[in-house]
């Protein structure tokens, strides 16, 4: 049966709207999706492994929570660890997390990357302020980097008004024995301070740790290797599990050495990159 004109656009006009109001359902659902800051939460994963306590790590319990949640129901996590604390429990658990992925190495290192976070959230929650290393690329004196820690540098050099020279780069497992696997991920270089003042040494150390790096000063008492700034690109998520300690005794005011002694370096408000960028 053919129906006349006017009942068929009434009819087109019933479905339109509908399918407009399904729509505007569905969207209104994937909003109401909760957030994860990966920010906040990649700081808790530095932070609360090394901590004597468990303290939160401030700003990242309801992401945490959100990613030991999504832990625990693919039984990676027992419940009992779901409680906004990222310690070394619910790093180990995201570590086999990103194994039963098909990951490994740095890939694997329990510190959330974007695509791992991303594929853990889905349907539960959505990833905010993401971190991402970046490819890697060569320097000119043939060391590896990537491409957050160039940025990094560069910003550094921009604001001290002169160029820095790398003595090790990243990404070199193996590389330099003293270093105690801290170059073996992303995220990590020394530099020179060959020809500098102690005040030089010091002025370095600050604009590096302005702009998201844990650096120090080393000195040839301290270990088996000549004076140089030691700097950890804070919340790389490409960090060995050494350099993930640095940082986060970093945040507790120590000197990222293996004695963990207190903090011997230029004092600054501590800041990752991005948090840098945002002013």
């Amino acid at each position: 049966m053919k129906l006349p004109q006017r009942a068929a656009a009434t009819i087109a006009a019933v479905l339109l709207t509908g399918a407009t109001g399904m729509s505007a359902a569905h969207a209104a659902g994937a909003k109401a999706l909760p957030s994860v800051n990966m920010e906040a939460t990649v700081k808790a994963a530095q932070i609360d492994p090394r901590r004597a306590d468990t303290t939160l790590t401030p700003g990242a319990k309801a992401s945490v929570l959100l990613v030991e949640q999504a832990l625990r129901d693919r039984r990676l996590l027992d419940a009992k660890w779901v409680d906004g604390y990222f310690g070394t429990t619910t790093v180990d658990a995201y570590a086999k997390y990103q194994k039963s992925l098909g990951l490994s190495g740095l890939d694997a290192n329990g510190l959330p990357g974007k695509t791992s976070l991303t594929g853990l959230g889905a349907g539960r929650f959505k990833v905010i302020r993401t971190v991402e290393p970046g490819a890697r690329l060569s320097t000119g004196g043939g060391f590896v980097i990537n491409t957050r820690t160039r940025n990094m540098l560069a910003e550094a050099q921009r604001l001290l008004g002169r160029d820095l020279q790398l003595d090790q780069g990243s990404y070199n497992p193996g590389g330099d024995p003293t270093s105690a696997g801290t170059h073996d991920g992303g995220g990590v270089v020394d530099i020179s301070v060959e020809g500098m003042s102690p005040a030089t040494r010091t002025e370095v150390a600050r604009a590096l740790r302005r702009v998201g790096f844990a650096a120090w000063v080393r000195s040839p008492e301290q270990g088996d290797w000549p004076w140089h700034i030691h700097a950890v690109a804070i919340s790389d998520t490409d960090l060995s599990g050494q350099a993930q300690h640095q940082i986060g005794d970093y945040y507790l005011g120590m000197d990222g050495l293996a004695g963990r002694g207190p903090d011997d370096g230029p004092k600054v408000t501590i800041r990752t990159w991005e948090e840098y960028q945002r002013g």
